[in-house]
C-alpha cells in the first residue's frame, strides 16, 4: 500500500496537516507540496472550521527543506525557476487560507521547512525545536517565497541577519526575536501543549475566525509580488552558479562519510 505524503483531517473545527516522511525527515518533494496546495485549497470552503494546524510527522522534523534526490535532477536556472514558482504556489495555499494556520513544530525547521513555517500565521513550537533559513550553506538563497515573509515578520535588518548568518535558533531564541509565537513549556507532552493552545480558538464562531483572518491577509499578500520576483531570479541564478554545485557535492560527501 502506497503511503500517503500528506494527511488530512478534520477535528472539532481544527483542519490537521500532516508531512507524513518521517524516516527521511518529512523532505518538500514536488509531490509533497503539490499534495499540501491541493489540501488546503479543497478545505477552504469547509464551513465549520476554526483554524488549521500544519505540523510534520514525528518528533525530529518538522520538514527539512527540499528533497536532495528530486532536486539532483533541477539543471539551469530555467528548471530552478519553474521549480520555485510551483512551490511559491504551494505554499500560497497554506498563507492565503481563509482561516489561521498554526505552523505545530513538532522539531526543525530548516532551509525550505522554514519557508514553509513562515508560510503559516503563527508557529507553536516544542521545546527542543529549531528553525533556520540554511539556504545560504548551500550558496543558494530563499526561494519559495519565505524571504519575503521573513522580512516582513523581523524586519529588513534582522532577516539579513538570518540570511546571511544562516543561523539555526533554538526554539526560546527564535521566540525572542519574534519567528516564533509560543514555545511548549519544558517537558510538557507536545500534543497536551499544542491543543491547549488551540483551545481559545477553538471557542470562537467559525465566521469570526475567518473575518480575523480576512483583516490581516492583506498585510502579508499585498504588493508581495515584486519582492516574489526579486528572490525567484536570484535563486535561479544562484541555484546554476557552480558554488551551488561545489556546495551540494561538498554536503553529499560529508553525508558518505558518515556513513562508512
Amino acid at each position: 500500500m502506497t503511503q500517503d505524503l500528506v494527511t488530512s483531517e478534520v477535528e472539532q473545527g481544527v483542519l490537521r496537516v500532516c508531512i507524513n516522511r518521517a524516516d527521511k525527515r518529512n523532505p518538500l518533494s514536488r509531490a509533497v507540496l503539490n499534495d499540501l496546495r491541493a489540501t488546503f485549497e479543497a478545505a477552504a470552503g469547509t464551513a465549520d472550521l476554526r483554524c488549521a494546524v500544519l505540523r510534520g510527522a514525528g518528533d525530529k522534523t518538522f520538514a527539512s527543506g527540499g528533497d536532495l534526490k528530486e532536486l539532483a535532477d533541477v539543471k539551469g536556472a530555467e528548471a530552478a525557476r519553474d521549480m520555485a514558482e510551483n512551490a511559491k504556489r504551494a505554499l500560497a495555499a497554506v498563507r492565503e487560507f481563509p482561516l489561521p494556520v498554526i505552523a505545530a513544530l513538532n522539531g526543525d525547521a530548516l532551509g525550505g521547512g522554514a519557508e514553509l513555517a513562515m508560510a503559516c500565521d503563527m508557529r507553536f513550537a516544542a521545546s527542543g525545536a529549531r528553525i533556520g533559513y540554511i539556504q545560504g550553506r548551500l550558496a543558494i538563497t530563499s526561494a519559495w517565497g519565505g524571504g519575503t515573509d521573513l522580512v516582513r515578520l523581523v524586519g529588513p535588518s534582522r532577516a539579513l541577519q538570518l540570511l546571511s548568518r544562516s543561523d539555526v535558533l533554538e526554539a526560546q531564541d527564535a521566540q525572542a526575536l519574534g519567528l516564533i509565537n509560543a514555545v511548549a513549556e519544558g517537558e510538557t507532552d507536545f500534543e497536551t501543549a499544542i491543543d491547549a493552545y488551540l483551545e481559545p480558538m477553538r471557542r470562537q464562531s467559525p465566521h469570526v475566525m475567518r473575518a480575523f483572518k480576512a483583516l490581516v491577509l492583506p498585510s502579508r499578500t499585498e504588493g508581495r509580488a515584486t519582492l516574489d520576483e526579486i528572490e525567484t531570479a536570484n535563486f535561479s541564478h544562484a541555484w546554476a552558479h557552480p558554488d551551488h554545485d561545489a556546495a551540494v557535492a561538498d554536503l553529499l560527501n560529508k553525508k558518505a562519510a558518515k556513513q562508512r
